[in-house]
């Protein structure tokens, strides 16, 4: 198997990533991650690229011309498939196009519900029976773009945005790998 060379994005902790690097260590599993990108120099999920010896970038988003470093780097490493992990930034519609249906997301909510941010807060406002995770392709519309894989808990009375966010994660840590399987069987 010819493994896709990825990159990964990333703006906070890094779990998703340190997951995906994991299982990209396995011979059978379709991708190799090449490249990290974050937009946040404080993101603990840099250690993970360190640790890995996988290259690192940090992109400063607030520059006019952030996103020539961006394709400068995806070219350099021969990059042809981009999984967000936590990326707290929208993609530009420029990035999109280069990368049609080659750039994935995982979102900590059973969309079309709860797109956006403060997702765990804005469910248990709403008294939510259910909670879960969506990996899915990413379109110019924010967490619009058609999903991957769902997977799904139901959500206990007492439970608070931090149990919420322990049980999605858990659940992320399964669906991202799979839904990267279930693309490239397809290819």
């Amino acid at each position: 198997m010819v493994k896709k060379n990825t990159c990964v994005f990333i703006s906070g902790q890094g779990s998703n990533l340190k997951n995906l690097i994991m299982r990209s260590r396995d011979d059978s599993f379709p991708i190799n991650i090449r490249l990290i990108i974050s937009n946040n120099k404080k993101a603990y999920g840099i250690n993970y690229a360190k640790k890995f010896k996988i290259p690192y970038i940090f992109i400063d988003t607030s520059y006019l011309n952030y996103e020539n470093k961006v394709f400068l780097n995806l070219k350099k490493y021969k990059i042809s498939f981009i999984c967000l992990a936590g990326y707290m930034k929208i993609i530009s519609s420029n990035l999109i196009r280069n990368f049609n249906k080659k750039i994935i997301n995982v979102h900590p909510s059973l969309l079309p519900k709860f797109k956006g941010l403060n997702t765990f807060s804005r469910m248990l406002k709403n008294k939510e029976i259910k909670g879960g995770c969506t990996v899915h392709y990413v379109d110019e519309k924010l967490d619009s773009g058609r999903p991957i894989v769902q997977k799904s808990f139901f959500i206990k009375i007492n439970d608070n945005k931090f149990d919420l966010k322990k049980k999605t994660q858990k659940l992320e840590y399964t669906a991202f790998p799979e839904a990267i399987i279930k693309i490239f069987r397809n290819y």
